[in-house]
């Protein structure tokens, strides 16, 4: 039997990094049809043609993971269409930025516990049938989410961990979890106050000069160092109110016991006199 040769007259060899439709087919997880939807579509740019055969790159491969990406967040693919085609041909600069965005602000890992473990935290709340009405408040903030057989994944162990040490402090679960409600509201207006620093600030001059190429990595690095900066310019600022808000906490307590013990030596000396 004949040996069918790699290449015939109308084909020519991939350069480095060129795939077949096949080949990106098989890298991407999609279908060949899918795939030549997609192009149909505008989402997808034509392959390099040579000979009879049209190559596809990293570029094709890096579009189809932002439209998958962008789908999943609820993105339709004449609006994925429109964005790309404004990419200028940077399609692996955007998923690399978007990936980014979408990062954890500070990596914590998440942990796996028995829905009983928090039950046991949670023993009083649970006596009074409140603890359906704790976990909705949880899964409310983000910090947990009920799971299969039993589990609760614990999105945030250092919130939990901190709400579990002010109760055995004698501070009520139901207090401790309305501050934590008001916080994560005022949490979500200081996140989209230092999201719009980032816009005005890095992103529209960015922009407006037409998204440079040689200028991506300068904006991935600027957006990696603001997150943190972000938090420790927040943390500065928290400590200064926290010991304001404290130093005056205490100075009305001393003033009202003063004037107890003032009002209490009055009546004493009334009595006495």
């Amino acid at each position: 039997m004949r040996a069918i040769p790699a290449y015939h007259a109308g084909m020519s060899k991939a350069a480095a990094g060129e795939m077949t439709i096949d080949e990106l087919a098989e890298r991407t997880g999609m279908t060949v049809r899918n795939i030549r939807a997609h192009q149909t579509r505008g989402l997808l740019p034509p392959p390099t043609v040579r000979g009879r055969t049209g190559y596809y790159s990293e570029e094709h491969v890096a579009r189809i993971e932002l439209t998958r990406e962008l789908q999943e967040e609820g993105l339709n693919l004449e609006a994925i269409r429109r964005m790309l085609k404004g990419a200028d041909g940077a399609a692996t600069e955007i998923v690399d930025l978007t990936r980014t965005l979408r990062a954890p602000f500070e990596e914590e890992a998440p942990e796996i516990i028995d829905l009983t473990e928090l039950a046991e935290h949670w023993r009083e709340a649970v006596e009074e049938g409140r603890g359906l009405e704790l976990l909705k408040r949880g899964e409310k903030l983000g910090v947990l989410r009920s799971l299969p057989d039993g589990k609760v994944e614990v999105i945030s162990p250092r919130m939990l961990n901190a709400a579990i040490a002010l109760a055995e402090l004698g501070f009520s679960q139901d207090a401790v979890f309305g501050v934590a409600e008001k916080l994560r509201g005022m949490a979500e207006e200081i996140a989209a106050m230092f999201t719009e620093l980032f816009i005005e600030e890095v992103w529209k001059p960015f922009d407006e000069a037409r998204r440079p190429e040689g200028e991506w990595p300068k904006v991935r690095e600027t957006l990696d160092r603001t997150r943190p900066l972000g938090a420790d310019v927040l943390m500065g600022v928290f400590h200064i109110a926290m010991a304001e808000a404290t130093e005056d906490a205490t100075q009305r307590t001393i003033r009202d016991v003063a004037r107890r013990e003032e009002a209490a030596d009055a009546g004493n000396d009334g009595r006495s006199a």
